[in-house]
């Protein structure tokens, strides 16, 4: 089999896994294109994605164009004759770009296309009540998430498995298919097809704040869904009036119980030794929370470290 040179594309962990298997198998990382260092926190330290700090840690040469149609960058990555490019959680690329070899550029999506197209597709899946998705590598057009696939493999989605699970069970899958992918287009073995058409598409759109507050007036199943599918991050929320105080509560976990329940929805009930909210059908009983100023514990340590029970309410 031939050895294929590659020029990898990508930022977070997701992608540094992909690139880890590329790195670790037959074929020849020439380059890695990440996005650029960026101050954050109260001291404004520079952070370094996790492509880069593996890259970097190996000796791959790094490159972090402020833009993708930048001269001086296409032709820097033009001079590196590589056969293909591997995409995998990185922003939108011009046609420019992704023409430029010979083979061409194919992307990594978590999910099986054509549904969940968009930027948070491991997130809707669970929050939609799926039971399996999967991960799929395709050629990139000038359209998002639509061009040609050539490799899919299916994931069984676990009952109470959140995002953050899946993510990771994803991200190892997706970095054994891109391995199989370029092994594929080395021996001339692929044949790539459309996409399916579909008329009412499965969504995966970008995830903002005000889109993670908990809806308490649907069933308890789409509550628990929810929750699971924002956690660990962004992590789901819902306001609490303490006092005279209004307080961001996230929920990372939590179960249902569908015992005895015809009160109206969205109604806290707390004391010393109960947490929990009434749903459509039933309440929906917190495991795992997170209060405004506080840290991330346990529901058991949230109680215990409330002063009173009074005066303590759901904001819907």
């Amino acid at each position: 089999m031939n050895s294929l040179k590659i020029v990898f594309f990508g930022t977070p962990d997701f992608a540094k896994a992909c690139l880890q298997s590329i790195h670790q198998s037959r074929h020849e990382v020439v380059g890695v294109v990440t996005v650029a260092d960026k101050a954050s926190g109260r001291g404004q330290k520079i952070h370094e994605s996790p492509v880069k700090i593996y890259a970097s840690e190996n000796g791959l040469p790094v490159y972090q164009p402020e833009k993708l149609r930048n001269t001086d960058f296409l032709e820097q990555i033009r001079k590196l004759n590589a056969d293909v490019f591997v995409v995998v959680a990185f922003r939108m690329m011009p046609k420019v770009l992704f023409q430029m070899p010979p083979l061409g550029t194919f992307n990594l999506h978590a999910s099986l296309l054509p549904d969940y197209r968009g930027a948070a597709p491991i997130n809707f899946a669970i929050i939609n009540g799926e039971t399996k998705t999967g991960v799929t590598t395709f050629f990139i057009n000038d359209k998002i998430d639509e061009g040609n696939i050539l490799l899919q493999e299916e994931v069984e989605i676990h009952p109470e498995e959140n995002a953050g699970m899946l993510h990771d069970r994803l991200m190892e899958t997706g970095a054994k298919l891109v391995v199989k992918t370029l092994d594929g287009l080395a021996l001339e073995s692929l044949t790539e097809h459309p996409q399916p058409h579909t008329e009412y598409p499965k969504n995966a759109f970008k995830i903002f704040k005000e889109d993670t507050k908990i809806n308490w007036q649907q069933d308890s199943g789409s509550v628990h869904n929810f929750i699971r599918g924002m956690s660990p991050y962004p992590c789901a929320f819902t306001k609490l009036k303490i006092g005279d105080e209004d307080k961001f509560l996230k929920i990372y976990s939590g179960k249902i119980d569908k015992t005895g329940s015809k009160n109206p929805s969205g109604v806290l009930y707390i004391d010393k030794n109960t947490f929990k909210i009434s749903t459509e059908d039933g309440f929906y009983i917190p495991e795992e929370v997170q209060l405004e100023g506080k840290k991330r514990m346990s529901v058991k340590d949230f109680l215990n470290g409330l002063r009173t029970f009074e005066n303590i309410s759901l904001i819907s």
